[in-house]
């Protein structure tokens, strides 16, 4: 079928105006038209927003989370012999930075004696870890250099801020952790009893995901092997890949340059089960989304078919004066065509517009204790918006079809004797 002239098209929009007024768009073209907008609004937010919850959730996890680490087996999970390792990572061309880290795990107690589960993670104090992860940005009081202002304590460190509230405790503050590995034998009880190790809070991080900001607390690296009794040693190596989508086959490629005992565990490996989740999720919603545009497809078929219905005199008449059956059909599929534009860039309009402000005001709040985050993120992304007007397009030049068709086969004689 060519494309439509131009005697079709105003053909066809006169058919869609109602009917005495030239200007005015009929009940039936305005339901069809405004159908194919809200479907096409609905998918443009809801694609947007399961997006903006893996975008968002991604860049959180990165936060304190490399893309990437290598790891070694064995029971004790102990990396004596990291050094050589991260200069064969570093040769990688796809990592951009490496650096050791120490991630234990400890009880925490305030002075007042309230006691609370945390993750100790150890980093190199100088600019080597700054590169790996963002976790610096995400610092409000202090720096990772973790400089004390007691003799008194074993060292510095800085807490999460959900972490820090809830224990009262502050810049400035000393706090007690517990290590289990350095406990000592009783001579007299006979039982192991765990040293307390005083660390001043020389600072306060905010990343925005519940996880880190409730149960984390950083120290300097030196200070975490001797707090684990790692001696050199560490738990593994931080990696950062130019692709963060890419560090699976990144970490393969260096577990084969590493050799047995060496190991990666990449970030999306890490968190798999939530992103296939919302991966899972966002296809559901694109599903059902998807029928609503399916329901304004079956206005549109109904809309022309009451106008093949009304205009079949006109139609007949046409047809006497020369006006091929081809033709005829052509009037209808760029009447489906216009409805399905007009809808199309309404709903465009109106989807970024209402994507935009959910996702600068941040007005749908959610649960971060379950979500990682504290709000609905919407990030709407071209591919999406490009297939969602393709797909509406297409849906509403095809349920031009039927029409078309029947008004292409009217007889001219039977048409113009039509009541």
């Amino acid at each position: 079928m060519r494309f439509p002239s131009r005697l079709e098209i105003r053909l066809a929009a006169r058919y869609l105006r109602a009917r005495g007024n030239r200007f005015g768009v009929s009940l039936n073209t305005a339901i069809a038209t405004g159908g194919i907008a809200v479907g096409v609004m609905a998918l443009i937010v809801v694609l947007g927003i399961m997006n903006g919850l893996r975008n968002d959730l991604r860049d959180r996890i990165l936060v304190a989370n490399p893309d990437l680490r290598i790891l070694i087996y064995g029971q004790s999970l102990r990396m004596d012999p990291w050094r050589g390792a991260m200069d064969t990572i570093l040769t990688d061309p796809d990592v951009v930075a490496a650096a050791p880290e120490v991630l234990t795990q400890s009880v925490a107690r305030n002075r007042a004696g309230y006691m609370s589960a945390v993750d100790l993670l150890g980093l190199a104090a100088d600019t080597g870890a700054r590169s790996v992860t963002t976790l610096p940005t995400a610092v409000k009081e202090g720096d990772l250099t973790f400089s004390t202002t007691r003799d008194s304590v074993d060292g510095g460190v800085i807490l999460g801020y959900r972490l820090a509230s809830r224990m009262s405790a502050f810049r400035g503050d000393v706090i007690e952790l517990v290590s289990a590995a350095s406990a000592k034998v009783h001579p007299a009880l006979g039982t192991p009893v765990p040293r307390f190790w005083r660390f001043e809070v020389t600072g306060i991080f905010e990343t925005g995901m519940y996880q880190y900001d409730d149960q984390f607390a950083v120290m300097r690296l030196e200070q975490a092997q001797a707090f684990d009794e790692l001696g050199e040693g560490v738990t593994g190596i931080q990696i950062k890949v130019r692709d963060p989508w890419q560090a699976r086959d990144v970490g393969l490629r260096l577990e084969e340059k590493l050799g047995y005992p060496y190991r990666s565990l990449d970030w999306q490996t890490q968190n798999a089960t939530l992103f296939s989740a919302l991966q899972l999720e966002k296809l559901g919603m694109g599903l059902i989304i998807f029928f609503i545009m399916i329901v304004a497809a079956f206005n549109i078929v109904g809309t022309l078919t009451m106008v093949v219905t009304d205009k079949t005199r006109e139609i007949g008449i046409l047809r006497a004066m020369g006006l091929p059956a081809g033709s005829v059909g052509r009037v209808f599929v760029a009447q489906g065509a216009i409805i399905g534009v007009a809808g199309t860039l309404c709903g465009l309009v109106l989807g970024l517009l209402l994507a935009y402000l959910l996702d600068t005001s941040g007005l749908i709040r959610i649960d971060p204790a379950v979500y990682f985050i504290d709000h609905l993120p919407v990030h709407v992304e071209a591919l999406d918006v490009m297939a969602v007007l393709l797909l509406s397009f297409g849906i509403a030049v095809v349920a031009t079809l039927h029409p078309s068709r029947a008004a292409a086969r009217l007889v001219p004689v039977e048409a113009i004797r039509h009541e």
